[in-house]
């Protein structure tokens, strides 16, 4: 089976049984109480387990195929990833979950049903664990799935599930596939030395108690089921393998990465542990990019960048000379994009991401790693690396403690982690001084840009309006790698990175040299940091003119200027409800994150358009000033996510309906920002959305396109432009009326192939092979079979085009015949499995080879042999 197919099944199989199918929550956790990631299926419904929300689903069950990271604090498997055949830092966790609805005899027996029926796993090859306190759990697998009591596995603390010290818990039982005896000792899931043949595919949480402050446990009025089960360990079930690389997605990109690099799976253990480090980390910093965390040295963006590193430093082991990363994550994209659409959306944004931070990492990592295998040659084995050393190759090659710490641990040596710290504390006190005296020394940036900070006081910022060169003194150089430099200023008509708004570009000129500007950030808040190709080579106190790309920051004025009016407009049509939680405003384009509980649809958009370019032909003046935060709330200002504000606040009013807290760059009238589409609209997780729009010539440029696309189109359909659609229409016409016909010829395709199967039946009974059809097709034929003249069971047994076995049994009333019992042979004989019906079974196999096997074992069942 493969990935796509699972998804697929899983959401069906909890549609049909009325749950709301949920989308993919981000991965970056809303809740006040989670984690740094999305760790878990049940992440996303925190707030309805415990009582602060509403549950918003009618009847209140909800399934998901939930986006996992893994890569840190409680639940950190890098270390293992590769070497381990199950553990992954990135995972898809299939989930069911009830809301004080069903309980455990469904929730057990819809698992039963899902496992054995529609994945047609053998289920003699099941193991389940229940708590020992849960006899009811152990009740209803014997005596409603009529589970064999000796391969139930009673335990203690492992299946009893926590939300955290006090609040929502309960018993839990966990299914086990056992792989075989080739994989490890008997014994099940108890003994501890068989983990790797009996591997847990699904845990289902029973939600019935309230833990207590003082350890007791109170029974929950309100008992919630909590289901997960990790779909690459359930793929890996269903093609026989217990390791989830060789699921398909997974294979594939390990394939990619040996692609890549030059190395052969199976050469060496090392470099196959790298290969599929590599497939892994291609998923997890490829999902974090796109869903907005941005590699750095805090937080989520501290974990993005070490697991960048981690798969850079691996291939450039394996010894791959020039970027992959990037490589990988348009495997990744174009694996994995169907199922992810904002994937697909946002793949710009991590391909340049991702590619941007290999190349900065590679180069310090060429001069890193020469330096520390000559040091680690002149330590004792066992020993542990100088922590003076550990800190140059960090302060002078940037190259991170962690990575230093990985790669000397891996040859079997310690680091000097308190060495480190004391020449750590030693550089930023010589980073003070040196700064007091105007110059500052290649070190540790924080220290460096504090220092500046400290010295001169922030930088005046002059090109709000301004867009004329400025004179500036340069105040700081802190050199970077290859020429690059931060140059810190005292005036700057450069806008420094913030709220949203990218930071401007352009030149610096001293005499006849020219430097070009790549990018200006806030180094803190209020020091404008100036990212200059050959910066290095600017003195401090030299005079210099600043001009920034005027062009590319009235564009930029357009966008920010249209995302006002477009977060407007969005709370007229559709409500108050709406508010921003986060934007970016590039030259290009501009994108608004908002809440909101479902999908605008288009005719929700038309309505926004058609209010904001209202807005901009009226061409009203845009007025921005200054006053206290608390004038500019009773003004009714909005203040935008994730902004921290003073006393003193800039207000814009865009227009006579748009009034927030901006410190941004804007137009002077609406009219400057020229026409504004909206070009995307999707979810980005839970009641969460995004919408992106292009102004000025983005508009005119995408109608372009899109003529030509149409004139394309109607040159394929061969009819006129304007008749594009009916063109369209006919041919789905036409193929609609080919389907019909194909459907009636099957038909009676079926109905000639019942009457000369029912001619072939012995005492009543038709056991036959029918090659070609799928499991509905087979079950359908193997009715009409049933249904002929002196018929009173038929068992038909094939294979389908699309691969595997397909098994159907069905039964005449009062035959004396049981339809599941005719297929169960049979089915273990073409390793499958499912089909309990006593009147209509249908169950699938993956070994075709076993198919004449399979029609003894039917025929033995029928008692023909």
């Amino acid at each position: 089976m493969r990935a796509e197919q699972l998804r697929n099944a899983w959401a069906q199989f909890w549609t049909e049984r009325h749950h709301t199918s949920v989308e993919s929550a981000g991965l970056i956790p809303l809740h006040p109480s989670a984690p740094m990631f999305t760790n878990s299926g049940m992440m996303p419904f925190v707030p309805y387990f415990i009582g602060e929300e509403a549950v918003p689903y009618q009847p209140p069950r909800a399934s998901s195929i939930q986006a996992c990271v893994r890569a840190g604090g409680k639940h950190n498997d890098l270390d293992a990833i590769g070497r381990s055949p199950r553990h992954l830092s990135f995972f898809e966790m299939l989930g069911n979950f009830s809301f004080g609805d069903y309980f455990k005899s469904d929730a057990i027996k819809w698992a039963w049903e899902f496992t054995t029926e529609i994945l047609g796993l053998d289920g003699e090859r099941i193991w389940v664990t229940c708590h020992v306190d849960d006899d009811e759990a152990v009740q209803l697998w014997v005596d409603e799935i009529g589970f064999p009591i000796e391969r139930i596995a009673r335990l203690d603390e492992d299946n009893f599930w926590e939300m955290g010290d006090t609040g929502p818990c309960g018993p839990c039982s966990e299914l086990f596939w056992d792989f075989g005896s080739e994989f490890g000792p008997d014994g099940g899931p108890a003994n501890p030395a068989a983990e790797n043949r009996f591997v847990e595919f699904w845990n289902l949480v029973f939600q019935q108690y309230s833990r207590q402050e003082d350890g007791s446990l109170r029974p929950l009025k309100s008992q919630n089921i909590d289901t997960g089960a990790g779909l690459e360990r359930l793929l890996g079930v269903t093609i026989g393998s217990p390791n989830v690389f060789d699921t398909d997605e997974l294979a594939g990109l390990v394939d990619a990465a040996q692609s890549f690099t030059g190395v052969g799976l199976g050469a060496d253990p090392d470099s196959d542990v790298a290969l599929k480090l590599l497939a892994d980390h291609a998923r997890t910093m490829s999902f974090l990019v796109a869903d907005g965390v941005m590699p750095s040295n805090e937080d989520r963006g501290y974990v993005l960048r070490r697991i960048i590193r981690r798969a850079v430093r691996f291939s450039y082991l394996l010894g791959v000379d020039k970027p992959i990363s990037s490589l990988m994550a348009e495997q990744v994209i174009k694996i994995m994009g169907s199922a992810y659409p904002h994937l697909v959306a946002n793949s710009d944004t991590v391909l340049s991401v991702l590619g941007r931070e290999e190349e900065q990492f590679r180069r310090t990592l060429k001069s890193g790693l020469t330096i520390l295998d000559s040091a680690l040659e002149g330590v004792e084995q066992g020993g542990a690396l100088g922590g003076a050393v550990a800190f140059q190759l960090h302060d002078t090659y940037g190259f991170p403690l962690e990575v230093t710490t990985e790669i000397a641990q891996g040859r079997g040596f310690e680091v000097d982690r308190a060495g480190f710290d004391a020449a750590m504390a030693d550089q930023r006190d010589r980073a003070r001084k040196s700064a007091k005296k105007g110059a500052v020394a290649v070190g540790d940036e924080a220290d460096a840009f504090q220092s500046i900070l400290e010295s001169h006081g922030p930088t005046e910022f002059v090109g709000r309006d301004l867009l004329e060169d400025v004179e500036a003194t340069v105040l700081g150089v802190v050199p970077g790698a290859d020429g690059v430099a931060s140059v810190f200023l005292d005036r700057t008509p450069f806008y420094a990175e913030s709220g949203g708004q990218v930071g401007d570009t352009g030149k610096f000129q001293i005499g006849e040299l020219l430097y070009e500007v790549t990018d200006t950030l806030q180094a803190l808040p209020g020091l404008h940091r100036h990212i200059v190709v050959g910066g290095a080579d600017i003195n401090v106190g030299s005079t210099l003119t600043a001009s920034i790309d005027v062009c590319r920051r009235n564009a930029i004025r357009r966008n920010h200027t249209g995302t006002h009016l477009l977060h407007w407009a969005l709370r007229e049509v559709l409500g108050s409800h709406v508010k921003q939680q986060g934007s970016w405003v590039g030259p290009d384009r501009l994108r608004f994150d908002f809440s909101h509980f479902e999908a605008v649809t288009p005719a929700q958009i038309s309505m926004i358009e058609d209010l904001v370019n209202s807005d901009i032909l009226n061409n009203t003046p845009v007025r921005h000033f200054e006053t206290t935060k608390d004038e500019a709330l009773e003004l009714g200002a909005i203040a935008f996510f994730g902004e921290k504000y003073g006393d003193v606040v800039r207000v814009l009013e865009a227009g006579p309906h748009s009034t927030e807290l901006c410190g941004g760059t804007h137009v002077s009238r609406t009219g400057d920002i020229g026409p504004i589409k909206v070009i995307g609209e999707s979810s980005i997780g839970s009641n969460l959305r995004r919408i992106e729009a292009v102004s000025g010539m983005g508009p005119i440029d995408r109608l372009r396109r899109e003529e030509a696309e149409l004139g394309a189109v109607s040159d394929r359909l061969g009819v006129p432009r304007a008749e594009v659609l009916d063109g369209i229409d006919k041919r789905l016409s036409e193929l609609k009326e080919l389907k019909a016909e194909l459907k009636s010829l099957k038909s009676k395709l079926a109905s000639s192939g019942a009457s000369d199967l029912a001619a072939s039946a012995v005492d009543g009974v038709v056991i036959a092979r029918v090659d070609g059809l799928g499991r509905d097709d087979l079950r359908s034929l193997g009715v009409a079979v049933r249904d002929q003249a002196g018929i009173k069971a038929v068992v038909l047994i094939g294979a389908p085009e699309g691969g595997g076995v397909a098994l159907v049994a069905a039964v005449a009333p009062e035959s004396g015949f049981n339809a599941g019992e005719l297929l169960s042979g049979a089915a273990r004989a073409v390793k499958g499995g499912g089909g309990k019906d006593p009147v209509i079974a249908v169950a699938g196999g993956k070994n075709p080879e076993g198919i004449d096997e399979a029609l003894e074992a039917a025929r033995s069942s029928a008692g023909l042999i």
